[in-house]
């Protein structure tokens, strides 16, 4: 509940403080007053977008504050404990600062918070039915959260909202299963190819090195056979001229000792050259064989392309060969690994079946509630337009149960949507669409009578202000007087500021301000004061008949004094 609004230089405003009555009050005035500024400070307490334009000329700033007097609220504490805001005395203080220039600043209970702190706030304190706040009530989402609060189905929303949690967590699962799986199937095509990659070569562990060398000595075949010739002619003496070789030295000098024949003298010598000479004749054949090898290995083709295709296996899954081959004995293992997800695959997708049936039975439950409800809406909207100047008029809450596939949501399976018919035989229209502002108003009033009547029935709602401004458009004489009474009746559920021109709604309030203006150092500014008793009658008087005459002060008289008797009486 509002207790207190200030405001500071905001538009034709210098300075203006209400404290608005617990039931309901009226803020009345000539037109072009500036009774709309102040529902732009309460609109700015609110959180709305902030205008440096409606700053007062030559004022470095606007600012207001809200002083509300809030109860236990769950959600109210939660966004306050959030925001860091600690509520004194169960009172919270809101404000807005506006500058000229720079960026406005929010603050609650002496903290500065993020706009959106305000606006959620607000959600919970302040109502705006006016023709340029009206928007909020057209999106499907604040209709939905409207129809559940008045079929007070929280039993049904917790049962369902256990059940939708339950099937988002098992298609979590699912959907991670099928992401592992479709990484297991690509992890599984890669060792597949890679091991056929691998076994197509064929490597073996030191074969790289082997053949390097072997190229190596094969580029260089030349110089080798040119080199292993001579040795090979040094050792055997083979070639032209015949020319003795190292193993015919050797044998020529065993004859010369086995010549000596002196007992035996030289037998050990002898044998170690007889030794020396098979050791010789055998590095010959074995450097004569090497030659004829190395020699007729010409074509290093087949060798490079072997190289190549065994230093990209290195390069991918190395560093070494035996790295390679490791690698690859240990992926046709990971392989046979990688085919365990299909009957856990299979597993969760019958628990998903089970749990999308159980959503689907509850959000029929769910639904069952809302259209139960939205019938019983309907019917007391439409019992409260004929007593709203809107006869004819109707008001259908139309709540359609989606099919197929992709009916549920996090709030169940329904498109609800509040349908209004200005007159009979129209078609009806998304109430924002087929409305006028003040029919608009009256509609949304039509409403909260509707919601406070179920709320009185069936328990205590969180004290609520309501804002109208416009409800009297196009409305006067009796049919005021019941608009008025209509508000009064809301006023003893919520607190209830509304916004008029007509005498017949104002003399209905419990507290009445005025909003006047006059000219004051070359400006025009706006002032804002409480009138009661004789200067109520005037203003009623004013409103009336636009004088205050002995006639028009009676007949205001006897206006207040009637509605003060029937708000006693209802």
């Amino acid at each position: 509940m509002l207790e207190e609004l200030e405001v500071h230089d905001l538009g034709p405003i210098h300075e203006a403080r209400l404290e608005p009555a617990v039931g309901m009050t009226a803020i009345t005035g000539e037109t072009g007053a500036g009774k709309s500024m102040l529902l732009n400070a309460i609109r700015l307490i609110s959180g709305n977008a902030a205008d440096a334009a409606r700053v007062s000329p030559g004022a470095d700033a606007a600012w207001a504050q809200g002083v509300f007097a809030v109860g236990q609220d769950p959600i109210l504490e939660g966004v306050l404990e959030e925001a860091g805001v600690e509520v004194q005395d169960g009172e919270l203080f809101v404000s807005r600062r506006v500058p000229a220039k720079g960026r406005s600043r929010a603050v609650a209970c002496g903290r500065t918070v993020p706009r959106a702190v305000l606006a959620e706030l607000s959600r919970r304190l302040i109502t705006i039915h006016g023709q340029s706040d009206q928007l909020h009530i057209a999106s499907a989402a604040r209709q939905r959260e409207v129809l559940d609060g008045y079929a007070q189905d929280d039993a049904e929303r917790e049962a369902y909202a256990h059940a939708w949690q339950e099937l988002r967590d098992i298609e979590g699962r699912l959907e991670r299963l099928e992401r592992q799986e479709a990484g297991m199937r690509q992890q599984a095509d890669y060792l597949t190819e890679s091991i056929a990659r691998i076994d197509r070569v064929d490597p073996h562990a030191d074969e790289l090195d082997e053949l390097k060398a072997r190229r190596d000595r094969i580029e260089h075949a030349a110089q080798i056979a040119e080199g292993v010739q001579r040795a090979v002619l040094a050792l055997d003496g083979s070639g032209e001229g015949d020319l003795p070789g190292v193993a015919d030295k050797v044998g020529d000098a065993v004859h010369a000792l086995r010549a000596i024949r002196l007992d035996g003298m030289f037998d050990e010598d002898i044998a170690r050259l007889e030794a020396a000479a098979e050791e010789i004749r055998d590095v010959s054949y074995s450097l004569a064989s090497h030659i004829d090898d190395e020699v007729g290995e010409r074509d290093l083709d087949t060798i490079n392309g072997r190289i190549h295709d065994l230093d990209e296996l290195a390069r991918r899954w190395g560093p070494t060969l035996r790295d390679v081959i490791a690698w690859r004995d240990q992926a046709r293992f990971d392989l046979e690994d990688l085919d365990a997800s299909p009957e856990k695959m299979a597993e969760l997708q019958t628990l998903r079946t089970k749990a999308l049936d159980r959503a689907r039975r509850a959000a029929a439950v769910l639904s069952k509630a809302r259209m139960a409800a939205a019938k019983t809406l309907s019917g007391a909207v439409d019992g409260e337009l004929g007593n709203l100047s809107m006869p004819g008029a109707s008001f259908h809450v139309d709540v359609h149960p989606r099919q197929g596939a992709d009916a549920l949501d996090a709030h169940g399976c329904d498109d609800i949507a509040f349908m209004f018919r200005p007159f009979p035989n129209a078609k009806p229209m998304p109430m924002a669409r087929s409305a006028s502002g003040g029919e608009l108003s009256r509609l949304m009033l039509a409403m909260e009578l509707s919601l406070a009547a179920r709320d009185t029935a069936d328990g205590d709602r969180t004290p609520m202000t309501f804002i109208f401004d416009e409800v009297d458009a196009g409305v006067g004489g009796v049919a005021g007087a019941e608009l008025g009474h209509r508000l009064a009746m809301l006023a003893t559920h919520a607190q209830v500021i509304v916004v008029t021109h007509l005498p017949q709604v104002a003399s209905w309030a419990d507290v009445q301000y005025v909003v006047g203006k006059a000219d004051e150092a070359g400006f025009t500014r706006t002032h804002v004061r409480q009138v009661d008793g004789d200067e109520r009658a005037m203003e009623i008087a004013r409103m009336l008949s636009g004088s205050d005459s002995e006639t028009s002060l009676d007949h205001a008289r006897e206006l207040l004094a009637s509605s003060t008797l029937a708000k006693e009486g209802q």
